[in-house]
């Protein structure tokens, strides 16, 4: 195709401009952005300092076994560390839990709650109502003002008391009318004090404090365990509105028992699905997209192959990113994937939740999307200087 001088000069500047943005990596084309080689993030991101949150620019650190192995030694705490492993999530409100006494209380009585009172050699008073009802049936309910009736003792407050503390008062009321008084108190029924379950387990609703003591994992496990889409990890206590997070995966993995805390009456626990527990992965990977983790448990190799790895066509596998946002001081990764072994790294290399994985787009790929982008313009421009009027003053190119 010849073209005239006068039009080859009309459009000179702008094939100019197209090679020049084409050379530069073409940065007026959304996705062809080049993200290799650098140290340090370009976009300044909220960094803690001290008090205060501060824009800052990031380091990028390279995947190396050195890295990983001090990213071990952080995760696991040693052997018989009593410190809490649950973290302070402040947007949310919600505070560690913290260890708990050593000490189980005593269970203490409460309206709707039934006690047997036994009283030996002498049947009529613990049995009033017949030998063939049951404990529960021929017990002694406690009433809603917290107080019972037994014959020659009158009426009791009896509720905050325990058992042993019920036979005491009862004992000393009864030597009045019986010599050398033998009587023993024990529960029938527990009614008075509930802990509500609810989130992911098999059988949500309300659980009855015993005189067994009872923690998060025996609330669980009485409403039929976790259900497969449970978050260990983010257990909610709720107590006299506050509102703790629990970390019963640190317990299952570091034996943080400290986690697993004692319940008291008008608990609330609640397990959230594992929805927040997401990887994302975008870049030159086969199905970008987000890849659910299994109890906190994810590698980048892991990650990578649920994607169906990086897209051997299109991408730049020495620039594998990984991006922590998601914490008081985010953090940037890369690895070199160029070599096949450098994947028994990324298996090594554990992920968090809403970490973003990032691969980079190889420069080959990178122009071929810019031509892309030309050659309409080059086919339009060959088409319409075919036309005679109005374009080009009403002649053809070449003519």
């Amino acid at each position: 195709m010849n073209v005239s001088p006068a039009l080859f000069g009309r459009l000179r500047p702008m094939l100019l401009c197209l090679a020049a943005s084409a050379l530069a990596g073409c940065s007026i084309i959304p996705g062809n952005q080049s993200y290799s080689n650098r140290d340090e993030s370009d976009v300044r991101l909220p960094v803690q300092e001290g008090e205060t949150l501060a824009p800052a620019n990031l380091k990028i650190r390279p995947i190396t076994a050195e890295l990983i192995i001090e990213m071990f030694k952080a995760a696991r705490p040693p052997i018989g560390d009593g410190t809490s492993s649950a973290k302070v999530v402040a947007k949310d409100d919600l505070r560690s839990v913290g260890n708990q006494p050593p000490v189980v209380p005593d269970y203490r009585l409460g309206p709707g709650d039934i006690i047997s009172i036994i009283v030996w050699d002498h049947p009529e008073l613990t049995i009033p109502a017949g030998s063939f009802r049951t404990a529960d049936q021929a017990g002694t309910v406690i009433n809603q003002d917290g107080t019972i009736f037994f014959p020659y003792a009158g009426v009791l407050k009896v509720v905050g008391k325990t058992t042993g503390e019920v036979r005491d008062m009862l004992t000393a009321k009864l030597t009045k009318y019986i010599e050398k008084v033998q009587l023993d108190v024990r529960m029938a029924a527990f009614r008075s004090q509930l802990v509500y379950v609810v989130g992911e387990v098999r059988q949500p609703g309300t659980q009855q404090i015993t005189d067994i003591p009872m923690r998060i994992v025996d609330a669980v496990n009485r409403s039929g365990g976790f259900s497969p889409e449970a978050d260990y990890s983010r257990v909610l206590l709720t107590r006299r509105g506050t509102t703790y997070l629990v970390d019963i995966q640190a317990m299952y993995d570091y034996g943080a028992t400290e986690q697993n805390a004692l319940l008291e009456q008008g608990d609330i626990v609640n397990v959230p699905d594992r929805s927040y527990n997401k990887i994302f992965v975008l870049g030159e990977v086969t199905k970008p997209g987000y890849v659910p983790m299994n109890k906190k448990r994810s590698t980048l190799a892991e990650a990578l192959s649920e994607v169906g790895y990086i897209n051997q066509n299109t991408s730049d596998p020495r620039w594998i990113y990984v991006m922590r946002g998601d914490s008081d001081t985010p953090e940037l990764f890369y690895l070199n994937g160029s070599l096949p072994d450098s994947m028994l790294l990324a298996d090594r290399f554990p992920l968090r939740p809403r970490d973003v994985l990032y691969v980079e787009t190889a420069p080959i790929a990178r122009w071929s999307r810019v031509i892309n982008h030309i050659f309409p313009t080059v086919d339009m421009l060959n088409l319409t200087s075919g036309i005679k009027y109005p374009l080009f003053g009403g002649r053809q190119l070449g003519y």
